[in-house]
């Protein structure tokens, strides 16, 4: 008995196993959660933040944004705009405190399709973290991969030094398109493609290997591999660890809270599917991607084309809530 409670405490969880060959980052706006699996960066995106505000614990960073946010000039929609950043901020300093990488804040979701006011919002919220004493190289902006999205990512990454997280990305195009932009690193959504899928066709169940929203990822990651293009791929949105272990080799992945324990909890051991030298094997073309091709591509994934308006419309629906969370506040 003795010796098999040792041997049992020899093995590796498959968390702990994943940590070795793909970095982790913690899909949550709970820093307490984050506290607890040790990711190496955390995510967050107005659903999450929306959830985290509701939270008792979390009170607190609420009632400063509205304070903040009083001080502000203008109107009171300017004032709870200025609050909305404000506490994306607060939230993004917290999780600094805990995580050893970077914070992923993202930019309002209706300004998915205006390139000028994206990397205006980007930049403000680089000065908020820089108000905190937050070297902008721990900040990553997030933006929908729309191709307004890609070029503010790119004006951004270019001329002003600010890292992007490219999210919302559910096609090849869309990955192209982030490459060639020289983003920072890109969020394809391996849950929500198995959504439509289950939605859309007659299979309702597939392995691991075979979902189709693992299947995306791992064509983006062997391509950019293949030819050496810098932006990282973070697989997002998963739906069962099933889906983890498939990706696991890929340059970073995104867990929520509850799959992280059950990761955790597993000791399976993994397999790596993802590696640059199985990639630099593939026999893929090299393509490119302009604003017609782009645009044409994405029409004709329907998939795609559904869960990016889709995505869009949730936040932009979150944004709305939380912001009449705070308004309400102003009261």
């Amino acid at each position: 008995m003795g010796s098999d409670r040792q041997i049992k405490k020899l093995r590796m969880s498959a968390l702990e196993q994943l940590k070795k060959i793909t970095t982790i980052v913690a899909d949550t706006g709970d820093f307490d959660a984050i506290n607890i699996y040790k990711p190496t960066d955390a995510t967050t995106n107005p659903s999450l933040i929306l959830s985290a505000s509701t939270m008792e614990r979390y009170q607190y960073l609420v009632r400063k944004a509205v304070d903040y946010g009083k001080t502000q000039e203008g109107s009171l929609e300017n004032q709870v705009a200025e609050a909305m950043d404000y506490l994306c901020v607060l939230f993004g300093c917290e999780i600094l405190k805990v995580v050893p990488g970077r914070v992923s804040t993202e930019i309002d979701a209706r300004l998915s399709f205006d390139t000028k006011k994206s990397v205006a919002k980007a930049l403000k919220l680089i000065d908020l973290y820089k108000s905190f004493g937050i070297d902008k190289k721990r900040i990553l902006i997030k933006l929908a991969s729309t191709w307004e999205g890609i070029k503010a990512a790119e004006i951004l990454e270019k001329e002003h030094g600010v890292h992007c997280n490219l999210t919302l990305l559910f096609s090849f195009a869309q990955a192209v398109a982030c490459a060639e932009a020289g983003v920072t690193l890109i969020s394809p959504f391996v849950g929500r493609i198995l959504d439509w899928y289950v939605a859309n066709t007659d299979s309702k169940k597939f392995e691991a290997t075979a979902d189709p929203g693992v299947i995306s990822v791992t064509s983006i990651y062997n391509y950019y591999k293949k030819f050496d293009y810098k932006t990282l791929v973070m697989g997002a949105s998963f739906r069962n660890t099933g889906e983890i272990k498939a990706l696991a080799g890929c340059d970073l992945l995104t867990i929520s809270p509850s799959l992280l324990k059950d990761l955790e909890n597993d000791e399976e051991v993994l397999k790596t599917y993802l590696s640059v030298p199985d990639a630099k094997q593939q026999d893929i073309k090299r393509i490119s991607v302009d604003e017609t091709q782009f645009r044409w591509l994405l029409n004709e994934d329907p998939m795609a084309t559904d869960k990016l308006s889709e995505g869009i419309r949730k936040f932009a629906v979150d944004t709305v809530k939380l912001e009449n969370v705070i308004k309400n506040l102003f009261k």
